[in-house]
């Protein structure tokens, strides 16, 4: 006597069978296991007839009770039990039948993750370092939250000078800012080592300032060089140096008299334009130079704040900004195209 015999042997009820025998029935009929799973709430689920029979238990003639709950808690463990012997059965032919669809050949080439590449302006950044690498400068490094002192004070920037007031400057708290230019590494680095010094600082500076040619925050490479019978000369053929390797061989470099109060003399440094070679053109509105960045002789003052004998030493500094060296050699036409992430740009470079 099998076990389902054992079960109807004890029913004399026809709801009971009627449940037993329909709900094994639709189990194994169940093709699948959305299907397994819609049988198990018609003859389980909270609604199903013999849970709810169940539930009249103490509403039932005192003669009908023992059998109900007796054989109807059968019943359902019965169905359960069927429920999860088919759901094995269901989950293993869903196995064979995915390998079957789901082979893999193993000789086939693999599929290659898209892969990202460097921003415009790192791209630029590192090009210019290697060109001052080249040259037998080194990198050098420091805090974008910078006190006042590294970043106006000790660079000869007095304390009423518009570039300190809470209109141009990020102020994080009392004498302590988010560093307008790199040029506190310089100051740093001066404390740190005894000349000659031969150093370029990369890296990021805030300003407040935001339009099409500027933004507030921003990227910048300062260059300082600090040694013995160091000229203006100097200067300027780093500079051409510079101009020709990173815009080409036949670029010209021009210095104009300027203003900066860390340098003495200042100068502004203009190439010749890559468009129309220095005849006139829109992107040089037609005067046939393009400027690229600011420079000096070091002010001996600012010997004073490191501890290097002025009368002994000479130096000169520079500094550009790296978008702008990436927007004039890419022609690249609103500096706010460098921040907006929007890859029809990005995937350009």
């Amino acid at each position: 006597m099998t076990v389902s015999d054992a079960i109807l042997e004890q029913m004399s009820r026809d709801d009971l069978r009627s449940i037993y025998t329909g709900g094994l029935s639709a189990i194994a009929s169940a093709a699948d296991l959305a299907a397994l799973e819609d049988v198990r709430v018609r003859y389980l689920g909270r609604k199903a007839e013999l849970v709810l029979l169940l539930r009249t238990i103490p509403e039932l003639p005192v003669e009908e009770r023992p059998e109900v709950g007796k054989v109807g808690n059968l019943v359902r463990k019965a169905l359960e039990s069927a429920v999860e012997n088919r759901r094995g059965e269901l989950e293993a032919q869903e196995l064979v039948q995915g390998l079957g669809k789901d082979q893999i050949d193993v000789t086939l080439p693999g599929w290659r993750s898209p892969l990202g590449g460097l921003h415009l302006v790192v791209q630029t950044q590192r090009e210019i370092e290697d060109i001052f690498i080249a040259m037998g400068y080194e990198v050098a490094d420091g805090p974008e939250v910078e006190t006042e002192y590294y970043n106006f004070e000790a660079l000869n920037t007095p304390a009423d000078h518009p570039a300190r007031s809470l209109h141009d400057t990020f102020f994080v708290s009392d004498g302590v800012v988010l560093r307008t230019h790199t040029s506190p590494v310089q100051v740093r680095s001066m404390e740190k080592q005894r000349p000659p010094v031969y150093l370029i600082a990369p890296g990021k500076a805030y300003r407040r300032d935001s339009d099409a040619t500027h933004t507030p925050m921003f990227h910048q490479v300062e260059g300082l060089v600090v040694d013995e019978h160091i000229t203006l000369a100097d200067l300027k053929g780093t500079l051409e140096t510079f101009a020709r390797a990173m815009f080409g061989a036949d670029r010209k470099v021009r210095l104009r008299p300027h203003f900066f109060p860390f340098t003495e003399p200042s100068v502004e440094v203009d190439v010749s334009c890559m468009v129309c070679d220095g005849t006139g053109c829109r992107l040089c509105k037609k005067s046939g130079w393009l400027e690229i960045l600011g420079a000096g002789m070091v002010d001996p003052n600012l010997y004073g704040f490191v501890g290097y004998d002025a009368g002994r030493l000479q130096g000169f500094a520079f500094g550009m900004g790296i978008e702008s060296i990436a927007i004039l050699k890419r022609g690249v036409t609103d500096l706010r195209l460098f921040f907006e992430n929007d890859l029809r740009f990005t995937r350009q470079f």
